[in-house]
């Protein structure tokens, strides 16, 4: 029989019911409790769950159908909730909090405040735990990215270059100031785009897709948008950056470009203070 992944989702069979849950079938690591108030409408043994599992106050096997933040393995912005002598502990979703101990601190973590972490299990104690140290669990090389390829990143922290980005929930990346053209937080998940990765192993990215597709896609959605408008929109190469960012999400070289192409294209006449449709 197989071991349970403790800190992650496992595929269980509902083997009993009892008063207070049901008990599902953990292999090698016997019987796990599911908690009378997590059991599914109509459940009953020779059922299949998905259930997250973790320890319990008194460190036993228990499941729970509730879906945590993140799971072993896994990098998450999450708050304190609550600090004692022994360390942190993060709301993770779960009736039992996430311990982060102080030797997995960068700086005392204080309550009601926001940290980036690592969840893993602990090997000597094998506890479910946080780290902020979180570069120590980032995956130093192998990044095998083509250009322009779509990834998926949580952003990490400022930087005076721009922010840090984890990529795929491995490897460290970077998206540059000049390149963002909108607010960026810690915590946020977005799309990005790889522009290369670095001898070092670490990615750059930006948030738009590489250069000319863009314009040939921006091109029709600029032209759409003027129609939309009654042929005209209060436009020029001179508007400011942030403004043609927050009305169509690309930058202002991408605007100028897709203007130049139906400008050349004789779709549109310029005007001093906007577009018109020729």
């Amino acid at each position: 029989m197989s071991h349970i992944q403790l800190g992650r989702y496992n595929q269980l069979e509902v083997v009993k019911e009892v008063d207070f849950g049901m008990y599902l079938d953990g292999g090698d690591d016997g019987e796990i409790l599911l908690p009378k108030r997590y059991v599914p409408e109509g459940c009953k043994p020779g059922d299949m769950l998905n259930v997250f599992i973790y320890l319990d106050m008194d460190e036993r096997l228990v499941a729970t159908t509730l879906h945590p933040y993140a799971q072993v393995g896994e990098f998450a912005y999450l708050e304190v909730a609550w600090v004692n002598e022994f360390g942190a502990f993060l709301n993770w979703g779960l009736m039992k909090d996430l311990f982060v101990p102080f030797r997995e601190q960068k700086m005392k973590m204080q309550k009601g405040r926001r940290y980036l972490v690592y969840v893993h299990l602990d090997e000597e104690s094998y506890r479910i735990m946080a780290s902020a140290k979180v570069e120590h669990f980032l995956e130093k090389e192998g990044a095998d990215y083509r250009k322009g390829e779509q990834v998926k990143v949580l952003v990490w922290q400022r930087t005076d270059l721009g922010f840090k980005v984890i990529v795929e929930n491995r490897y460290y990346g970077m998206l540059y100031h000049n390149e963002i053209f909108q607010t960026l937080e810690p915590g946020m998940e977005l799309e990005a785009y790889v522009k290369q990765v670095r001898e070092d192993g670490k990615i750059d990215l930006e948030l738009q897709p590489d250069g000319r597709k863009k314009v040939k896609d921006f091109v029709d959605i600029l032209l759409d948008y003027i129609r939309e408008n009654q042929g005209y929109i209060p436009m020029t190469d001179k508007t400011d950056a942030t403004v043609i960012y927050n009305t169509f999400g690309v930058s202002k070289k991408t605007f100028k470009k897709a203007v130049g192409d139906l400008y050349k294209k004789r779709l549109v006449v310029l005007e001093d203070e906007g577009i018109r449709l020729a």
